[in-house]
């Protein structure tokens, strides 16, 4: 009985956290890491979903275009660009072409209604497109 009163008592006894396990005495916790701003959210998102089918310039000729019926919108078409509105984009983007009557092959990104940041710079790369003929995006 003695033992175990003596390992139960001390057991108890250091409420003390463990030293960090850098082995250094000083060692700070690590960082998370950074968070992407909206900016750079919005272009790695076009470049990985948008652009399989609009294409990295905008076009429509991305690489899952060929297969695609109808074909996928040309952000570089002025009269385009002129024929609708940012809140046309947007709500295009959230609900999917399905949801505006358009293609239902562009999948919707909901997900962005809580992210509104990065919608909003969706819509800056496809308003670039459509800059002065360019067919890049503006920086």
């Amino acid at each position: 009985w003695l033992i175990v009163l003596a390992l139960a008592a001390a057991c108890g006894k250091n409420n003390e956290p463990p030293p960090p396990s850098s082995g250094s005495p000083n060692a700070q916790p690590e960082s998370a890491p950074k968070k992407k701003n909206a900016a750079d959210q919005a272009r790695a998102m076009f470049d990985t979903i948008c652009a399989t089918c609009h294409g990295a310039d905008g076009t429509g000729n991305g690489p899952a275009a060929a297969n695609l019926n109808p074909k996928p919108r040309n952000y570089t078409d002025a009269a385009w660009q002129a024929s609708v509105t940012d809140d046309d984009l947007r709500k295009t983007i959230l609900l999917g072409g399905q949801g505006v009557g358009k293609s239902p092959m562009m999948p919707g990104q909901p997900q962005l209604r809580e992210q509104p940041e990065v919608l909003d710079e969706l819509i800056k790369i496809i308003r670039g497109f459509g800059k002065a003929g360019s067919g890049a995006p503006a920086k």
